[in-house]
């Protein structure tokens, strides 16, 4: 195989697993709305439990019996409970104290750069809503009408923190206080479930914390742009970092006897909802080395649940206990991340390329804190990337120069063999062994580099802190794409220019004729990237572009020695 055909190879291969990505994330959203009824496995004994009528209630996995929910009170309506810090304002449900909204001060929509970011929301066109409650006969859980407690709706000046406490009483007079702690400069809420026992025997209450969403992204993109994953995440030292997608939940929702992709206890690991830039976890530490129960399921109507459940232990009458598991929800920030729980910034996923793309990331970053702006970093980025592999690369343009040199003697032999291509390529074979002249040799190095330049692709895609984050003019957010396109007709530019100055002999002109339009395929795909990239690929190009400028006036100088 020449060199123009493991080039366009390795372009339609990379084009097919483009492809292949963008139909996996249209087959996600795409998904039954009919209900299904869901089981839970119990993890310690092997037993099967059918949820109960209310599928979106756990059962505590030790228990052989489901729990019965405490009725709904929520005929009045009560007014939602609303919270605001210095980063964001939460909306919280006094039935259940479920956090049905929470906007990101701090965090531009999308679409429209005067509104905050909601990362949970509850209305007509998206359900995303945080969830927790007690397992037990008549405990109160997140469909259980709360007393509010507290009148405190606002972080004041000096303060670091403040709870807001609403209270339940159980069916058999048990009190359950929710309690809810906002801190300054904090994505993190503590939530804490503090139960009194009022029974005369003793009881074993279990929390769970959970998340329910529906397929929707929180912003439409075009099916061009390259994809990240959204869905539930479980991590744990068994599993690891385990994706667990809504398609999984609805093959399991189809058949309950399936074995769950991820272990179901541990003593330690935590459970997120993650979507690009964006990451929601209950994340308990490790620390704690509380036994928890995962589950991730379906609960029908187009809702999907994930979370985790903590036993309070046995608690005698007239005693207490209590479980705190804090809530993240914010953008995937990963010095914050790692100090919240282990591994947590994993939500970050490179996946496979992790082991390259995390120092990568670490670089760019301690670039942006010299230069101070991710654009300029990431060109900074680019040139000590073709520093490091600038052996490589000059191996390669050398390669591609000494090609240009015979590409007249090529051009006779294929007018010459035109209409044999056997003999074509023996004589063109012949002809690299007299020039010494590796045909491959411009495309090994570039082989070897692709695993870093997928990395640093996955870096750039995403990383949160370039959501926003400007650069030149009129580029004001890297993760978007260009609004003038700009970037992408100059890429076209610089790889025609490429193409002029490494020209690849081709003897089949539909070959030819695909080699001459890749670089109007990728500058059209590129008008739906992110700014970023395409001004990695950009830079990349230019400094391609000037080696192998410099390398052929290097050989056309050796050739003239030669001559005189």
């Amino acid at each position: 195989m020449d060199i123009q055909r493991l080039l366009l190879f390795a372009v339609f291969a990379l084009s097919g697993l483009y492809l292949w990505n963008m139909w996996q994330h249209d087959q996600e959203l795409k998904h039954p709305k009919t209900v299904t009824q869901t089981q839970t496995t119990n993890a310690t004994t092997g037993a099967t439990n059918a949820v109960p009528a209310a599928p979106d209630v756990p059962t505590a996995a030790p228990s052989p019996t489901a729990s019965t929910p405490v009725a709904n009170n929520n005929a009045s309506a009560l007014p939602l409970v609303k919270i605001a810090t210095d980063l964001y304002t939460v909306e919280i449900d006094p039935v259940g104290g479920v956090i049905t909204q929470m906007a990101l001060l701090k965090q531009p929509d999308a679409l429209d750069k005067t509104k905050p970011y909601y990362v949970l929301q509850k209305n007509e066109e998206r359900t995303f809503v945080a969830q927790t409650g007690l397992t037990g006969e008549g405990m109160p859980n997140h469909r259980t009408t709360y007393e509010v407690l507290s009148t405190q709706r606002e972080l004041k000046d000096g303060e670091k923190s403040f709870d807001l406490r609403l209270g339940a009483t159980a069916a058999n007079g048990d009190h359950v206080e929710q309690i809810l702690t906002f801190h300054r400069d904090n994505y993190v809420i503590d939530v804490t479930f503090k139960v009194t026992n009022k029974s005369a025997a003793a009881i074993t209450p279990y929390a769970y914390f959970q998340f329910t969403r529906d397929t929707k992204e929180s912003i439409k993109r075009s099916s061009m742009a390259p994809k990240a994953y959204t869905g539930p995440v479980i991590f744990n030292d068994a599993d690891k970092f385990k994706k667990v997608g809504f398609d999984d939940l609805d093959k399991f929702a189809a058949d309950p006897t399936r074995k769950p992709s991820f272990t179901p206890s541990n003593d330690n690991g935590w459970v997120a909802m993650i979507e690009h830039y964006f990451v929601t976890a209950w994340a308990l530490p490790d620390s704690n080395n509380i036994q928890r129960e995962f589950y991730a399921r379906k609960i029908g109507d187009g809702l999907y649940s994930a979370g985790m459940l903590l036993p309070l232990g046995s608690i005698a009458p007239g005693a207490s206990a209590e479980v705190t598991v804090p809530l993240y929800a914010g953008p995937q920030e990963q010095d914050v991340l790692k100090g919240l729980a282990k591994d947590l910034n994993r939500v970050v996923d490179y996946g496979v390329f992790t082991v390259i793309a995390a120092p990568m990331f670490w670089l760019l970053k301690f670039l942006h804190n010299l230069i101070g702006n991710w654009g300029w970093s990431i060109i900074a980025m680019t040139f000590l990337i073709r520093l490091v592999f600038y052996p490589l690369n000059a191996a390669a343009a050398r390669s591609m120069a000494k090609m240009r040199v015979v590409a007249p003697k090529l051009k006779v032999l294929q007018e010459q063999f035109k209409d044999d291509k056997q003999q074509l390529q023996v004589k063109m074979m012949e002809m690299y062994r007299q020039e010494k002249i590796n045909p491959l040799g411009g495309c090994l190095p570039i082989l070897i580099q692709m695993p870093f330049f997928i990395a640093l692709y996955w870096v750039l895609l995403s990383a949160a802190e370039l959501r926003y984050a400007p650069w030149l003019g009129w580029i004001t957010d890297l993760s978007a794409p260009d609004p003038w396109y700009l970037l992408p007709v100059l890429y076209a530019v610089s790889a025609f220019l490429q193409m002029k100055l490494s020209p690849t002999p081709i003897s089949d002109p539909v070959q030819a004729r695909m080699m001459q339009m890749m670089p109007v395929v990728f500058s059209v795909l590129f008008i739906f990237f992110p700014s970023g990239l395409v001004l990695y690929w950009l830079v990349s190009n230019l400094l391609q572009i000037a080696q192998q400028w410099h390398v052929n006036r290097m050989l056309e100088r050796e050739a003239a020695a030669k001559r005189a």
